[in-house]
């Protein structure tokens, strides 16, 4: 089943690639933003997994973007594929670092100390006048290879980048969770102290989740600043931790395919919902995401698994 369900993943993605010069230009840059911010998803769904939620995951999210913002305006490299690069270890080697912490907590305490972290960078970000203070500052349109596409184009160019590492990320993830560190995730959550009994350093196996949860924040935030052409304080605020969590209950922890879809739910019902009721939007969010945790507990992706148990004869 997993062959199948990694051809049918393939699938969409090219699918997606073909009709993308067909899409208007509005969609294609929701469909970016939404699947950078499923990279984010993803790695708040390794630490779900495992019973850890992070209320801070938008402090690497803001390391990724402000990376490729300041070299792109210090150093002239623009090369897309330079930025992410270097977008992903920034924001690993801190989550390394934070690791060396956070690690060591759990449940309320863990969630409460990331979030601290992020709002530490928030405050910084607000009070350095050389990184653009409250308003941030412009990026410098990305160039691949030495080719600068304008206007729909690089529009293209970037939907196309994502759905590359969109689909790289799935796949790594999914042999990351059949991994023995990846699969161990849930027997963590439920008993710590048996996997200590077993030889397993249960931090070091916590350590390792928070540090690729933090590489795929940072490649989330280098795509986004890409795309938006800007960066500003808000990107490290609770707020956008907040919606990175709200995707991840939306898409739930049981398919790495949900996540996508979740985050892509999520980007064009906040559209919808700013056009329909633009001073009372997040109350059209808030029922949707008490509607969720109601009647799909365990997210999106839990009726696929269900459906997928239900053909093969099993109980749903």
């Amino acid at each position: 089943m997993t062959n199948r369900s990694t051809l049918i993943g393939a699938l969409a993605f090219l699918v997606l690639a073909a009709a993308a010069p067909a899409l208007p230009p509005w969609l294609i840059s929701l469909a970016t933003i939404a699947f950078a911010h499923a990279l984010v998803v993803l790695g708040l769904v390794i630490m779900w997994r495992a019973g850890l939620v992070s209320f801070g995951q938008a402090l690497y999210y803001a390391v990724g973007a402000y990376c490729v913002a300041l070299v792109s305006r210090f150093t002239g490299i623009t090369d897309a594929f330079v930025l992410i690069v270097l977008g992903g270890l920034a924001a690993g080697l801190l989550a390394v670092l934070v690791g060396f912490l956070l690690a060591r907590y759990r449940e309320i305490f863990f969630a409460m100390l990331s979030l601290a972290m992020s709002m530490i960078l928030y405050g910084v970000l607000v009070k350095t006048e050389a990184l653009g203070s409250t308003d941030g500052f412009n990026v410098a349109p990305a160039t691949f290879l030495g080719y600068a596409p304008e206007g729909a184009m690089l529009n293209l160019a970037l939907f196309w980048l994502v759905l590359v590492l969109s689909a790289l990320a799935a796949a790594a993830i999914g042999v990351y969770f059949r991994s023995v560190a990846g699969a161990i995730a849930v027997p963590v959550r439920d008993n710590e102290i048996r996997i200590e009994f077993l030889g397993l350093s249960v931090n070091r196996l916590i350590h390792l989740k928070l540090v690729i949860a933090g590489i795929l924040g940072g490649v989330g935030g280098a795509l986004a600043a890409m795309t938006i052409s800007h960066v500003d304080p808000n990107m490290a605020y609770w707020t956008t931790s907040g919606g990175f969590v709200f995707v991840t209950i939306l898409a739930g922890a049981g398919s790495i395919a949900a996540a996508f879809v979740g985050s892509f739910a999520f980007e064009m019902l906040r559209s919808i919902a700013v056009a329909l009721l633009p001073g009372a939007w997040q109350l059209i969010l808030g029922s949707v995401l008490l509607i969720t945790i109601l009647f799909v507990p365990d997210g999106l992706g839990s009726l696929f698994m269900r459906k997928t148990r239900g053909k093969e004869g099993e109980p749903a």
